[in-house]
């Protein structure tokens, strides 16, 4: 579910189904125009999809981190550990455009980047998001 899906009475109701945290990463520069940070997040759209989908119920999706720049990859492990600090068992950072292999994110529990999962694994990205949740999961 996403974020504002929740009234205040509705997430202290349900709020202990919800370990895991999802967060978007966009990644842009700055430099796009008008059509192709639209096509940017058409990409993270449609990528989170694959992981929204699947586990409704339990991961809530927060609003995205969008641009990319010097000090991003402490911004984002800054922002892991309050979302974590608030609640959530589990954070997950993921982006559709931007590698993020290698990046010192170490905050999040999970690291989900397409052109990572694209270049490393042999099997389809649906099933590879799969195991991955599912293995952060089971540990």
């Amino acid at each position: 579910m996403k974020f504002s899906d929740f009234t205040a009475e509705s997430w202290f109701e349900n709020r202990k189904y919800y370990d895991t945290c999802l967060l978007p990463y966009t990644g842009l520069s700055g430099m796009e125009s008008p059509p192709e940070a639209a096509e940017a997040l058409e990409r993270l759209r449609d990528f989170l999809d694959l992981v929204e989908k699947p586990y409704q119920g339990r991961i809530v999706t927060y609003p995205a981190l969008q641009y990319n720049g010097t000090d991003s990859t402490a911004y984002v492990n800054e922002i892991c550990r309050k979302v974590k600090s608030s609640g959530f068992q589990y954070v997950i950072v993921l982006s559709a455009d931007i590698s993020l292999a290698g990046t010192g994110i170490v905050e999040s529990d999970l690291v989900l980047s397409l052109p990572d999962i694209e270049a490393s694994q042999n099997k389809a990205v649906r099933s590879c998001i799969r195991d991955e949740i599912e293995a952060l999961w089971n540990r």
